[in-house]
């Protein structure tokens, strides 16, 4: 068996405490596709204790059986580390520890007999009292559902060190502007200390994000470089190939800015343009990261009209399969505005950033699904090859980090091409994970999971984080509903529309074509 990443540097002490995961919304497609295959995945690799169980809370009267059933399809199905044969036995204890409660969410003798059903089952297998509470609903349920656990005892306020402990794992998205986050902070809050909230956003449990941190700080020959004195700007790309997948309900109320950029877009802002933290602990990561999103220039109406690309897409082919308009999506309005194209140019005023333009992208039905994050380098300071050399060779060096699919860096630089000429030719230097390591990166849930029953959350969102990140989007919105001005519109797989490449021509630079 290969050598297993998540245990690569970490020692004894990273295998949680026997704790009970309750997810509820149970019988949605996140627990089948994502949660309960990732829980799996980690069980296989010794991960967690024989003592983890998993308790499904939903409407549906399935029962321990159906749920057990259920859940082993997802796990032949989508787990990464999928039963083999010879798995029996530890599929076998695995579903030991799988259980179904019927109830409903607004029901508080649903949440009493949730507290009877989780004494029994920390009796008979020996589980300590410790509880993750996984929402995986509607943002809409959050605010019933806490108020049910809180009314029935089954939050222990306190923080990692409390036993037995509590945490409460929070679904994207937290909010839909600044004031509904606001809202749902402080309902989180009257139920639980903030060291007990778990806000996930998926994406910063992707090895590549991660790679980041440690691509940063881990290596001195690069940091001395990431700032405004060689980096010329920076392009953060975040695009999907497919469309709304007849999602129009849903991406009608939410937009790309919601669905992309509030979340998973700015965390990758905050980590490729935060300070380094005192420690990797929880606390000083997450405040570097704070930092840099209160650093965000407001726009104002001027920037506002001049800066940011709202896009939406019409009939074209992706792959080679033709693709109807946004329009045309069952439960989306004939004359909708709906954004599925955003281009943004933003500063960041702190001393690291002060005069460097980010430009960020984010999008359906593009040519190629690709999330990066590039620094472009400023081009040397003398051309000392001649004219027709620079004809040839004078692309600046770029600083690409993949984070899907294809997860890996590449760094782009000029190298004299064989012969007698000084002709100056672009070369990459290219890593992958795939092919460096000779295995798989983990599922980004395995990890978060993981983080979350050992009380780490330095890879979570906290609350101060999510309200500074929505009252930078919020006015974006407030502005597009003030001026009611028409979406831009560019035929599905291409890059987006004519105004998107006029963002960065007129400051001289142009979009990557990952």
């Amino acid at each position: 068996m290969s050598e297993n990443p998540l245990r690569v540097g970490l020692v004894e002490e990273r295998i949680p405490e026997p704790c009970t995961v309750v997810i509820f919304g149970a019988s949605g497609d996140l627990t089948k596709r994502k949660l309960v295959p990732a829980l799996y995945s980690l069980a296989r690799e010794r991960l967690v204790p024989p003592g983890l169980t998993v308790l499904g809370f939903a409407r549906r009267p399935i029962g321990d059986d159906g749920f057990r059933a259920a859940m082993r399809e997802g796990v032949e199905k989508f787990a990464r580390r999928r039963p083999v044969a010879g798995d029996e036995a530890l599929w076998a204890s695995f579903a030991q520890g799988i259980f179904y409660h019927q109830g409903t969410f607004d029901d508080p003798e649903s949440y009493r007999a949730l507290a009877a059903r989780l004494a029994e089952i920390d009796a008979a297998r020996g589980v300590p009292g410790n509880r993750v509470f996984y929402l995986s609903t509607p943002p809409g349920d959050f605010p019933v559902i806490l108020r049910n656990l809180g009314a029935a005892g089954l939050v222990v306020r306190g923080g990692a060190g409390t036993r037995p402990f509590t945490r409460i794992i929070v679904e994207k998205p937290f909010g839909t502007d600044l004031e509904s986050a606001r809202v749902l902070n402080r309902q989180v809050l009257e139920v639980a200390d903030e060291r007990q909230i778990y806000r996930i956003d998926h994406y910063l449990g992707k090895e590549t994000v991660q790679n980041l941190m440690a691509f940063r700080f881990a290596n001195a020959i690069f940091e001395p470089l990431w700032n405004n004195r060689f980096v010329d700007h920076v392009q953060i790309t975040g695009a999907e190939a497919i469309g709304i997948e007849g999602r129009g309900d849903y991406f009608e109320s939410a937009g790309i800015l919601r669905d992309m950029v509030q979340n998973h877009l700015m965390q990758i802002v905050s980590l490729t343009a935060m300070e380094t933290p005192v420690t990797m602990g929880a606390n000083d990561l997450r405040d570097e990261k704070v930092k840099v999103v209160k650093a965000l220039r407001v726009m104002d109406d001027a920037a506002l009209e001049r800066d940011v690309v709202r896009g939406q897409y019409t009939a074209g082919s992706v792959g080679g399969k033709a693709l109807g308009g946004y329009r045309n999506e069952p439960k989306v309005a004939p004359d909708s505005k709906t954004e599925t194209y955003v281009a943004l140019k933003f500063w960041i005023d702190s001393w690291r950033w002060a005069g460097v333009p980010f430009y960020l992208r984010s999008a359906k039905a593009m040519p190629k699904k690709v999330t990066e994050v590039a620094l472009v380098f400023k081009e040397a300071p003398l051309r000392l090859f001649g004219a027709a050399a620079a004809a040839v060779g004078s692309r600046a060096n770029v600083l690409a980090i993949r984070i899907q699919p294809d997860e890996g860096i590449s760094l782009n630089f000029g190298s004299k091409l064989p012969g007698p000429t000084t002709a100056i030719h672009p070369v990459n230097m290219e890593f992958r994970y795939g092919t460096s390591f000779g295995t798989e990166p983990p599922e980004a849930y395995e990890r978060l999971l993981l983080d979350c029953m050992l009380g780490d959350a330095s890879l979570f969102t906290r609350g101060d984080e999510v309200e500074a990140s929505w009252t930078w989007i919020s006015k974006i919105h407030q502005r597009w509903r003030a001026a009611g001005t028409d979406v831009a519109r560019y035929e599905a797989g291409t890059w987006g529309p004519a105004e998107a490449e006029a963002l960065l021509l007129r400051d001289g630079r142009s979009w990557r074509r990952p």
